[in-house]
């Protein structure tokens, strides 16, 4: 049993060498963990169809006073990056849509919003508390991630650099 599994460890790290692929988790250097969410209007995204983009998330709550700060320096990067190929998702952790969507219209909001309504999402990522934000470059890759809000939109762009090569 011992070199059964001898063998196939060392096949799998072979085939990690071989393809360069990292792995999975919520480190800086892994594969952003793979998901599948609802938008606020019921359309179906998943990470991995977004490759080829870079991502922030966003994971945060209505109730939560500095998630709520940080969302006009969200917004104003995406209307300045959203046509340059960036990916927001703004991942609502356990709310109903109807109180999310008042939310966002109350506030003049456009970017993104998905739905972690059972919050198992944010478990898979490891969120501790919010907001929590993860930068995810083009091939799926954690570049960066931030626990607290963004002071100002240029804080946010520090980190956007490291997923844009802008």
């Amino acid at each position: 049993m011992r070199r059964l599994i001898a063998i196939m460890l060392t096949i799998f790290t072979l085939g990690l060498l071989i393809t360069g692929c990292p792995p999975a988790g919520t480190k800086i250097g892994n594969l952003a963990p793979d998901f599948q969410l609802q938008y606020l209007d019921g359309n179906t995204v998943s990470l991995s169809d977004l490759r080829g983009s870079p991502v922030i998330i966003n994971f945060w709550a209505t109730w939560c006073g500095p998630c709520r700060s940080e969302m006009p320096f969200i917004q104003e990067i995406y209307n300045e990056w959203q046509d340059r190929g960036l990916v927001i998702l703004a991942i609502n952790l356990r709310e109903t849509s109807s109180l999310v969507s008042q939310f966002i219209q109350d506030n003049n909001l456009s970017f993104p919003v998905l739905l972690d309504a059972n919050g198992n999402v944010a478990l898979e990522y490891n969120v501790t508390g919010i907001p929590t934000t993860f930068f995810i470059d083009k091939d799926g890759i954690i570049q960066e991630s931030k626990i607290g809000p963004f002071s100002s939109k240029e804080d946010i762009e520090d980190s956007l650099s490291k997923i844009t090569g802008d």
